[in-house]
């Protein structure tokens, strides 16, 4: 199921935004486990008890379905999957807001160690997160968009200690495992931690998304396992940020999703004045506007899931389209459910709100539509205005 890696300066092959046979069947095994194990009142009563995720969703998820080695090779423990196949997992789980560090963990770091070489200090701890055993997360703030280095907030010593504040790090407290850029004797470095190592603090903070856990990392004087520097470690992170910001846009568009198809739902069986209120023709007119937006959305999630897929040269414009696209669509899909659900929509018993937080964490997560919309005009070759 790889993608092939097209020859330098080849022409970037044609998209393939329809899905395969294998993606299909990838789809109905984890919207089945989801519409299982995570009800909307599921969640809800997971929120409520202050979990920082759901350990049994995420043990079926990524090591019985085997989700959480899609990006790694056969040879390193995974299953040689590729970007696609992640991207179908992200939309369920966006049709859910599942409470499962997959983005953080089986997306973003396993992407950042399969940058660093096939050394054993990177193949021990990829094998792991393939497997569902570990849980990692890449130590930099939840808004880090790809393009630019990252400020390092972190700095590491000759011997690899590592001291500084890192915040608002997506699932850092359900992490193991610590991939932590900072900036070494040497320039640049990415070195490996445990999160229970001594010199390791995570203070849990309240997020907008309950579902998607935020936290703060201190480094005073932990030891970390050096696994690249200089360029390859810049190159590592960037290509994480890049994965993990072109298939954020695929868990947008799950929320967007089930947004509308729930809203379709509810105002064909809500009447009032002895009519359906979603035959009345403003409403129609607010539900066949937000279809035909996420429809594109979905063009746009999946041009970026095969660019990364490929391997493209064009993946980082695509990632850029897919971002400054799919996060607003995401926003308004859930706003029009909410709106539209009338008084129901805003309680907590009803999942509308669980969905509306997702969208706008994720809107600013991997970099904001603003700043993707900035980076799109130098890639492309125009000037911003």
């Amino acid at each position: 199921m790889t993608a092939a890696t097209p020859r330098p300066g080849a022409p970037a092959p044609d998209p393939d935004l329809l899905y395969s046979e294998d993606e299909e069947a990838l789809r109905a095994a984890v919207r089945s486990l989801l519409a299982d194990r995570c009800a909307p009142a599921t969640v809800l009563a997971g929120l409520e008890s202050g979990a920082a995720h759901d350990t049994g969703l995420w043990r079926a998820l990524a090591t019985d379905i085997g989700t959480a080695g899609l990006l790694v090779p056969e040879k390193l423990g995974g299953h040689g999957a590729s970007a696609r196949e992640a991207a179908v997992v992200l939309e369920e789980l966006g049709r859910s807001v599942a409470p499962v560090p997959y983005l953080t963990s089986a997306v973003i770091a396993v992407t950042a160690l399969l940058g660093c070489g096939d050394g054993t200090e990177v193949t021990g701890p990829l094998a792991a997160l393939a497997a569902g055993r570990t849980i990692g997360v890449l130590a930099l703030p939840l808004p880090t968009a790809p393009g630019a280095p990252p400020d390092l907030a972190v700095r590491a010593a000759a011997d690899g200690s590592l001291t500084g504040r890192v915040t608002s790090v997506a699932d850092a407290a359900s992490a193991e495992l610590l991939l932590v850029p900072a900036e070494g004797p040497d320039g640049p470095a990415l070195y490996a931690v445990a999160a229970a190592a001594e010199g390791v603090r995570t203070e849990t903070v309240t997020p907008l998304d309950l579902t998607r856990p935020l936290g703060h990392l201190t480094f005073d004087g932990a030891r970390g396992r050096l696994l690249a520097t200089g360029d390859r470690a810049r190159a590592a992170v960037d290509r994480a940020l890049l994965t993990g910001a072109g298939l954020l846009a695929s868990e947008q568009l799950g929320v967007a999703e089930w947004c509308l198809a729930e809203t379709v739902r509810h105002t064909a069986g809500r009447t009032q004045f002895g009519r359906a209120v979603g035959s009345f023709q403003a409403l129609k007119h607010r539900m066949a506007a937000l279809w035909l937006e996420v429809a594109s959305a979905r063009a746009a999630a999946r041009y970026a899931a095969d660019a990364l897929a490929a391997d493209s040269p064009d993946a980082p414009v695509a990632v850029a389209v897919a971002q400054a696209y799919c996060g607003p669509v995401a926003v308004r899909a859930a706003e029009e459910c909410v709106q539209l659900h009338g008084g129901l929509g805003m309680t907590w018993e009803h999942p509308a709100h669980l969905f509306l937080k997702r969208a706008k964490s994720d809107e600013l997560a991997l970099g904001s539509p603003g700043r993707h919309r900035n980076a799109l005009g130098p890639l492309v070759g125009i000037d911003a205005p």
